[in-house]
């Protein structure tokens, strides 16, 4: 008989910025053996971390070289199996891991250029790790082409071992979810659901993570779909996503990962970046001027080689002023 099974808190670190007009997750060399790219992570030790939001900022500060600002914590993920590397099948003596994931915005600023540069840390796309979420050319060919057929084939071949009536029940619940998550029949697609369409296309075996993971033998065809991350580092990126794209509707943090002075275009191109599509350029306008968000500077900026464009900066006393100053966007 064996003893209990001994648990490690981590702290994880899904740090986002704007990038080359897309948000961009800051990414740690992967460890020795590893090889795949990873979030900023470290133990939890309550011998010398007082809080786990000081262990997560201490491990990030050590890692990359940056002192965080704005951080929350995100959702705490304890999935057996969800903390292996490819063909490690996690020996007994191994303790489980429960991940705790935070959200942190900051700006990629020069000044912290050479500190990422020692450190070998550095901004991706992130959408190079979840490409189904970017529509802003529209309906990404990949949910179409393959994402949606292999998930399908999945949810015919569910099983169940409660017999036939089980499985018919559980083959609708799946679908169900495929229809939610990715808006089919008349249900629209809701940008928020980004962890839903990840859990899914995991589940089904569609990425790396899951052969890791010990759910399958081999990824179910061969387009591989995003970029594989370390442990649960994707799962724990698409949650941060969805957060952020939440949030941005009912507080103000799009103005954490803008300078201080700013054109509406560029707020503009900053929100559409987030939530994976267009918006309609003056209803973003009206928008921003009716929730008095920003007020002007009385600058101009020529950085888009046409005419001058004015310059804007968050105006703070809307925080005081209402309960949800944020940006609720129509559609393109």
């Amino acid at each position: 008989m064996t003893g209990p099974e001994r648990i490690e808190i981590g702290l994880n670190a899904a740090i986002m910025a704007i990038a080359e007009n897309a948000p961009a997750i800051l990414r740690i060399p992967a460890g020795s053996g590893a090889a795949h790219d990873a979030l900023p992570f470290g133990p939890f030790d309550p011998a010398s971390h007082r809080t786990m939001e000081r262990g997560l900022r201490q491990w990030v500060e050590e890692q990359t070289g940056l002192r965080l600002g704005y951080v929350e914590q995100l959702y705490t993920f304890g999935d057996r199996g969800r903390h292996r590397e490819d063909g490690d099948r996690q020996q007994r003596q191994e303790p489980h891991v429960v991940s705790v994931g935070y959200l942190a915005l900051t700006l990629p600023g020069d000044e912290h250029a050479a500190r990422l540069r020692q450190s070998g840390a550095s901004w991706k796309n992130c959408y190079q790790f979840l490409p189904w979420e970017d529509w802003r050319d529209g309906r990404p060919g990949l949910i179409d082409e393959v994402i949606l057929p292999r998930l399908a084939d999945w949810a015919a071949r569910g099983g169940s071992r409660g017999g036939a009536a089980s499985a018919a029940s559980l083959r609708q619940a799946n679908e169900n979810r495929i229809r939610l998550a990715f808006g089919l029949d008349g249900v629209p697609w809701d940008e928020e659901r980004v962890l839903e369409r990840y859990e899914l296309i995991y589940s089904a075996g569609l990425v790396g993570e899951a052969v890791a993971d010990g759910r399958i033998g081999a990824v179910t065809g061969s387009q591989p779909l995003g970029v594989q991350m370390m442990h649960d580092h994707r799962r724990i990126l698409a949650t941060a996503l969805s957060r952020l794209r939440a949030k941005l509707k009912y507080r103000p943090v799009i103005f954490e990962l803008m300078v201080e002075e700013f054109t509406l275009l560029q707020l503009q191109q900053t929100a559409e970046s987030i939530m994976g599509r267009k918006v309609h350029k003056q209803n973003f306008r009206r928008l921003v001027e009716t929730n008095k968000l920003v007020e002007p500077t009385g600058k101009t900026s020529t950085a888009t080689g046409g005419r001058p464009a004015a310059l804007f900066k968050f105006r703070r006393e809307v925080i005081a002023e209402r309960q949800a100053p944020g940006l609720r966007l129509g559609r393109g």
